[in-house]
C-alpha cells in the first residue's frame, strides 16, 4: 500500500504505535514498565562514583546515574530527565539538561535564544514564526526551538504549543524543594507519534488495527535476526550483553562490487533496523571484504542514513581489524524483551 499510516492500537495491553511507509514498518513504538524517556524527577543525590565524574540519585523509581557532575553535595535536591532506558540491574540514566518537547516547539531552559528549524528555509517564513516566538516567550530567559512541523502549522497552534511547553517548563522548573518525586511521566506511544511523526498521513486508531493492517506480522518477522538487504545480500543483526554484532553477506551475488553493494545496503538500513528492534549501546559492524578504497563510499551511505535518523548515534570508525563501530543511545527497550515480558508473542 502507497503512502504513510500511522496505527495506534495496543500490544498485550501495552500501548503501541506503528508507522508504516509504502507497506514497509519504518517506525515502531511500545510502552515498557520502566521509567520513559523524557520523565523528569526532583532527585536526591546519594554517592559520587570516583573515577568516572558521576553521581548517584534517588528518584521515586530508584536509583537513577548523573554524569559530569561538579559541586554537588549528598542531600542535594535538583531537577533530572531521563534520557534513555535503563539495563537490566543499572541504574536510570538522566540529565540536568532538561527540554520541554511537543510537535511544534521545544523549551530550552539552558539555552537562551530563538532559534527555528534549519529545515524551514523560506525567510518570510522564517520572520513569521519569529514573531509568533517573540509573542508568546516575551521576555522569559528560557529558549525555544520551532521545530519543522510549523512549516505547514496553523499559526495559532504554533502559538498554543509553545505558551503550552513554556507553562510547563515555568511550573516544573519552580517545584524544586522536598523530597524526591516524579513532576512529568514522559510521553507514551502514542503521544510520541504525534509529535514526532509529522509528516501527512492517515492515522488509524480503531480497535485491532495492528492485525488488521499487518503490524502483527511485522513484529513477528522482526525476531528473526536475519535481514534480506536490497540487492540480494543478508545480514545478521544479534545483540549480546556486551555489544549488537551485524554480520553483512554478499548471497549469490559473486561480482566484483558484491561486497561494496551489501554493505552500502546495510548501511542504509541500518537506522530502521535498530529503531525497529530497540537497539543501542556499542554496535560492531562485520561487514563484507571489501577494498579500503570502497571504504569511502560506505562511509558516505552510512551517514547519510543517520543523519535522518532520531536517536543520537556516534559513528566511531573503523578498528584495526577493519570493523566499523557505532555507538547508540539506548532510547528504547529491546523489542526482544519486551517480547518476551509478554510471553513471546507480539
Amino acid at each position: 500500500m502507497k503512502g504513510r499510516q500511522i496505527i495506534l492500537d495496543h500490544l498485550n495491553g501495552r500501548e503501541a504505535a506503528a508507522l508504516i511507509v509504502d507497506g514497509r514498518l519504518e517506525d515502531l513504538l511500545i510502552d515498557a514498565d520502566g521509567p520513559r524517556p523524557g520523565a523528569i524527577y526532583r532527585a536526591v543525590a546519594d554517592r559520587p562514583v570516583k573515577g568516572q565524574g558521576g553521581l548517584f540519585l534517588r528518584t521515586p523509581d530508584g536509583t537513577a546515574f548523573l554524569r559530569q557532575v561538579k559541586g554537588i553535595a549528598p542531600g542535594d535536591t535538583m531537577l533530572v530527565q531521563v534520557t534513555g532506558h535503563a539495563e537490566e540491574g543499572k541504574a536510570i540514566p538522566v540529565t540536568q539538561k532538561i527540554l520541554f518537547k511537543s510537535r511544534h516547539a521545544i523549551v530550552t531552559p539552558d539555552a537562551p535564544g530563538l532559534n527555528i528549524s534549519r529545515a524551514i528555509r523560506d525567510d518570510d517564513l522564517r520572520d513569521r514564526l519569529l514573531g509568533i516566538a517573540h509573542e508568546v516567550m516575551g521576555d522569559s530567559p528560557m529558549g525555544l526551538i520551532l521545530r519543522s512541523s510549523c512549516e505547514v502549522a496553523d499559526p495559532d497552534e504554533i502559538a498554543e504549543d509553545i505558551a503550552a511547553m513554556a507553562d510547563l517548563a515555568t511550573a516544573v522548573l519552580a517545584d524544586t524543594d522536598g523530597a524526591e518525586e516524579c513532576l512529568t511521566e514522559g510521553d507514551g506511544p502514542h503521544a510520541l507519534a504525534w509529535r514526532d511523526w509529522v509528516e501527512p498521513a492517515e492515522v488509524v486508531t480503531a480497535e485491532r488495527s495492528f492485525e488488521t493492517h499487518g503490524v502483527i506480522d511485522m513484529i513477528a518477522a522482526l525476531r528473526d535476526p536475519r535481514v534480506a538487504l536490497a540487492g540480494g545480500g543478508f545480514a545478521y543483526i544479534e545483540p549480546t550483553r556486551a555489544l549488537v554484532a551485524v554480520d553483512v553477506n554478499t548471497g549469490a551475488d559473486t561480482s566484483p562490487a558484491a561486497a561494496l553493494k551489501a554493505n552500502i545496503a546495510l548501511g542504509r538500513d541500518l537506522p530502521r533496523q535498530l529503531r525497529l528492534r530497540g537497539l543501542g549501546g556499542q554496535i560492531t559492524l562485520d561487514l563484507a571484504p571489501m577494498p579500503k578504497k570502497d571504504r569511502r563510499a560506505f562511509e558516505m551511505a552510512i551517514k547519510a542514513a543517520f543523519r535522518a535518523d532520531s536517536i543520537e548515534t556516534v559513528l566511531a570508525g573503523w578498528t584495526p581489524l577493519g570493523h566499523y563501530e557505532l555507538q547508540r543511545q539506548r532510547a528504547r527497550v529491546p523489542l526482544a524483551t519486551l517480547l518476551e515480558e509478554q510471553g513471546g508473542k507480539p
